[in-house]
């Protein structure tokens, strides 16, 4: 029933006349930083993830060795680990997550022969939130590793407590994607940011996907790092602001300069082992550390996992639609320039999404994140005159340079 209160002179209920909220965030309202300080100022409940060994600065530290190898044993821990990324401090750590380092010690041989291999080809190497050049970095190491050290590789990969961190955020059926990063002596400090998928996009075009989007873009990859050396804390192991990852605004905000400046003044961060793992939600603030020591190279295989829900059902083969409507389209953008008609078969007709790609022939362009779409191409060919040749040779070269191997 509606309360004589609810309703209008003439008889209508006033919440039929309530303003729909906007579905997008505003890039001139800046989030608010003092409700973020206020979130992130939080700690966790004693008692609240029993089976962590210790917590440290809010980060729940887990020893494998200690915790129980039945089935409901593991249940408990994904029931703990879900809660801690979704609702908790956002990140924790995995003592012992690959307690045979004699076999860690042989995948390092692998990559040092990867990075030595690519240094020698004088391959470029663009970064994520860092310098470029500032590390050794080993792009798409899962398949890399897997092509040249198969025993290895399954041992590594064999491991059911990834499995079972996987599965706790994302479901079955996800991706298993791998970098290798390898911090130097001196090494700078990444800027704090949040990850894939709005995490690598601009302020400008993270403002146009919705609130609702910005939200569940966590809820489609994981993010983790197994330490393949030592990680004294002088070395810089991972920053992280717990609790961060809850900020509905997030992707907004951290670009901003004070939320940076909070970052830096209240990040916390935790010592690992070689064999040691850390997981944490994608949307969690983070940044890889300085590495201020004279002799420790900081070396990560670096874990992002993905979704089945972060892929399409069915695959469309654009190439052929852009080589029969080219012309026609080429056509419109004569009589229309760059309208919104042209804006909407070019989304229709190209992938939008730059990833998957193959990083080492396609990587990030100077300056930025990703590198080029089949639709910046397409919009590029339309500025420039380009022909049906000309365009279905650019999104071959693409394809070409996108593929896994030669």
């Amino acid at each position: 029933m509606v309360s004589s209160g609810d309703t209008l002179s003439n008889g209508v209920d006033k919440s039929l006349h309530t303003r729909v909220p906007k579905r997008l965030y505003s890039l001139s309202q800046p989030p608010s930083v003092t409700a973020f300080q206020k979130l992130c100022s939080q700690s966790i409940e004693p008692g609240t993830y029993p089976k962590a060994s210790t917590v440290i600065s809010d980060i729940p530290i887990y020893d494998l060795r200690r915790n129980s190898s039945a089935a409901e044993g593991i249940d408990e821990l994904q029931d703990e680990w879900h809660h801690i990324f979704h609702s908790g401090p956002g990140v924790f750590v995995l003592r012992n997550f690959m307690p045979d380092t004699s076999l860690v010690n042989q995948v390092n041989t692998v990559f040092d022969d990867i990075v030595r291999d690519e240094a020698t080809a004088s391959t470029t190497k663009g970064d994520h939130f860092a310098s470029s050049g500032s590390n050794a970095r080993i792009w798409n190491s899962f398949q890399k590793h897997a092509e040249r050290h198969p025993a290895s590789f399954v041992q590594y990969y064999s491991n059911r407590y990834l499995a079972a961190v996987c599965e706790a955020w994302l479901g079955p059926a996800y991706q298993i994607t791998t970098q290798v990063n390898i911090v130097r002596p001196r090494g700078k400090p990444q800027v704090s940011h949040r990850d894939y998928h709005l995490g690598f996009q601009t302020a400008e075009s993270c403002s146009r996907y919705p609130r609702a989007t910005q939200t569940a873009t966590q809820f489609l990859t994981l993010q983790g790092a197994v330490a393949h050396s030592d990680m004294p804390l002088a070395s810089g192991p991972t920053r992280f602001l717990p609790f961060s990852q809850r900020f509905e605004e997030g992707y907004m905000a951290y670009r901003l300069p004070e939320f940076q400046a909070y970052f830096d003044q209240n990040w916390v961060s935790c010592e690992l082992k070689m064999g040691d793992a850390v997981f944490f939600n994608p949307a969690l603030f983070h940044a890889a550390g300085e590495n201020c020591t004279h002799d420790v190279h900081r070396s990560a295989n670096l874990l992002q996992i993905s979704s089945p829900f972060g892929k399409t059902m069915e695959t469309i083969d654009t190439l052929p639609i852009i080589e029969k409507c080219w012309d026609e389209v080429r056509r419109l953008y004569k009589q229309e320039g760059m309208s919104e008609k042209i804006s909407a078969i070019l989304n229709a007709m190209s992938n939008g999404y730059p990833f998957p790609t193959n990083l080492d022939r396609r990587p990030p362009a100077p300056g930025g994140m990703a590198p080029e779409s089949e639709l910046d191409l397409l919009r590029k060919g339309l500025s420039a005159g380009w022909d049906t040749q000309e365009v279905v040779a650019a999104i071959t070269a693409i394809r070409r340079e996108s593929a896994s191997t030669a």
